[in-house]
């Protein structure tokens, strides 16, 4: 696991958004797992002027939902295929034909589940997967003691998840119970995981993540056991971390070639 420190919530979109540029470089039809909320806005903003700017071609890229809310009707603002298609496909010039994500509407929502994660499968895997970080450490809606092996399925959300989510809701009630999210062990399948967290609400969650022991409690520490997976956190969100001078020394000392 690489660590990033990073001055702040910009400059983690804009480091982002580079090494999503230079994958499409490399591989013109790459599958990108995007997350939704606000911690990743920076990377899409960022990403979106690279290509308005011709900076980067991004018209082959397509675009793999995380997760999903269960039961919101088709065409909510708030679902997060809405939010997919406004804030990422769309700023890029992307099509709907671009994204794929489950069906959180399915009359059979175990079946949806199963159809999406084989369908990544079918796709050839996602290249790079944007993550963010909950304050308890879930990642997607992998809600603490999930499974690290899970695949893509139905979950129910804590009551400390739908208070951090009310905010994009006219009311708290309004907050779904239950996700569609991909697995811990769906998630681990991406060839490149990239955690973005920002602010010091964040801090113990990425503490516990980065330098913690691997366990369910914390779902996000399972990103320890990839082979490539990178942190990129704010000076706050990096502010409870024991070896954070080491992690600041050793990307200092990265050679320029190697990205991250």
């Amino acid at each position: 696991m690489e660590v990033v420190i990073v001055q702040d919530a910009k400059a983690g979109g804009e480091l982002i958004a580079e090494t999503i540029a230079d994958l499409l470089r490399r591989k013109h039809d790459a599958l990108l797992g995007v997350a939704t909320g606000s911690t990743p806005l920076p990377i899409y903003q960022a990403l979106t002027a690279k290509v308005r700017a011709g900076a980067v071609d991004a018209s082959g890229a397509r675009i793999a939902q995380l997760d999903e809310y269960v039961g919101l009707p088709a065409g909510h603002p708030e679902s997060y295929r809405s939010v997919v298609l406004r804030e990422v496909v769309e700023p890029l010039g992307l099509t709907e034909d671009a994204f794929m994500g489950p069906d959180g509407a399915a009359e059979d929502v175990q079946a949806a589940c199963e159809a999406y994660d084989l369908a990544l499968a079918q796709a050839g895997g996602v290249d790079l997967q944007l993550l963010g970080i909950g304050t308890d450490g879930h990642i997607g809606f992998n809600e603490p003691c999930s499974s690290l092996a899970s695949r893509t399925r139905i979950k129910t959300l804590t009551r400390q998840t739908r208070e951090d989510n009310a905010r994009f809701f006219d009311s708290p009630d309004e907050v779904p119970h239950h996700v569609i999210t991909q697995g811990i062990g769906t998630i681990l399948e991406a060839r490149h995981l990239v955690l973005l967290a920002t602010g010091e609400g964040k801090a113990e969650a990425v503490a516990q993540t980065v330098e913690g022991p691997v366990a369910a409690v914390v779902p996000a520490s399972a990103l320890q056991l990839h082979a490539h997976a990178t942190v990129v956190v704010d000076e706050a969100a990096a502010s409870k971390l024991k070896l954070a001078d080491y992690f600041r020394a050793t990307y200092a000392a990265k050679p320029d070639w190697q990205g991250i």
